[in-house]
């Protein structure tokens, strides 16, 4: 497996990119093209571009949860999809897949809408649709979580925003938080988007799901910006207890965290522009 970071709140020193408060990866996985989240704007496209990554030729686009900062790409994504097919581009068209909670309207007393803008009525023109709650092997090694169960005490318990469901607003736990993972002889790969279900919690379910507890690496959002003493000192106890060589924290994982977490385990710099490769 192959990821390549296209979009994250930091650039690699000397590399021509763009950052945001987003998150987006390209990975290349059992000769699948899948595009992991699509940050904020356009930023993963024209990193993409800069890189010579073709995002016309995708097989899934996966989405971890319905954060702008994860979706919102997608609507800039759309005009460039529909913009080459005017121009009689070779355009594959891909799999959207998510939790179905996706796409629910989301919003914030500060920020107004925090949701994805575009409807599964309006992406169903393009793109398939796939919607599961449950875990999803995408190849015989690549697998979508679905939703996470959440066992721990220390995370995953804080709402943010409001949520319309069942014809009502109410407090959002981003109940559709997933990952993805990449399942090798050697252990697992944990991708994470945002792990507003809790880093430690979609560790827990991966091993599940895969029948696997070697952890080779974990890579993407932690949501670790201001915890709790309790939270963090929690997750960097369990993360040390995993025995792998180094992790890869980034998007939303504050400095001060990755100081904490350092303590216990190495902390891998990241920002877009990273290329990592798994056995």
């Amino acid at each position: 497996m192959k990821l390549t970071i296209l979009t994250d709140n930091n650039v690699l020193q000397s590399k021509n990119f763009l950052g945001e408060h987003g998150l987006s990866f390209f990975i290349e996985a059992d000769d699948k093209k899948i595009l992991f989240d699509t940050g904020y704007s356009d930023v993963f496209l024209k990193n993409a571009s800069k890189m010579g990554i073709d995002l016309l030729d995708l097989d899934y686009i996966v989405l971890s949860h319905g954060h702008y900062d994860h979706t919102w790409g997608l609507s800039h994504y759309l005009s460039f999809y529909t913009s080459a097919l005017k121009q009689g581009q070779n355009v594959k068209k891909s799999t959207i897949l998510t939790h179905p909670d996706t796409f629910n309207e989301k919003f914030d007393d500060k920020l107004g809408e925090i949701g994805c803008i575009l409807s599964i009525e309006k992406l169903k023109k393009n793109f398939n649709i796939k919607l599961s709650t449950e875990p999803l092997w995408i190849t015989e090694n690549f697998v979508f979580l679905g939703e996470i169960p959440r066992i721990n005490n220390f995370e995953g318990k804080e709402p943010i925003g409001k949520v319309y469901k069942n014809n009502s607003y109410e407090d959002d736990y981003i109940l559709e938080d997933s990952a993805v993972v990449y399942k090798s002889e050697k252990g697992l790969t944990v991708i994470t988007g945002c792990s507003h279900s809790g880093i430690c919690n979609i560790i827990e379910r991966a091993r599940i799901i895969c029948n696997q507890s070697k952890i080779i690496d974990i890579i993407g959002g932690f949501h670790l910006v201001n915890p709790t003493p309790e939270r963090v000192s929690k997750t960097a106890d369990y993360l040390s207890k995993l025995g792998t060589t180094g992790i890869h924290p980034c998007h939303c994982t504050d400095f001060r965290s990755k100081i904490i977490l350092s303590k216990y385990l190495r902390i891998e710099a990241t920002g877009v522009g990273s290329i990592l490769e798994y056995p």
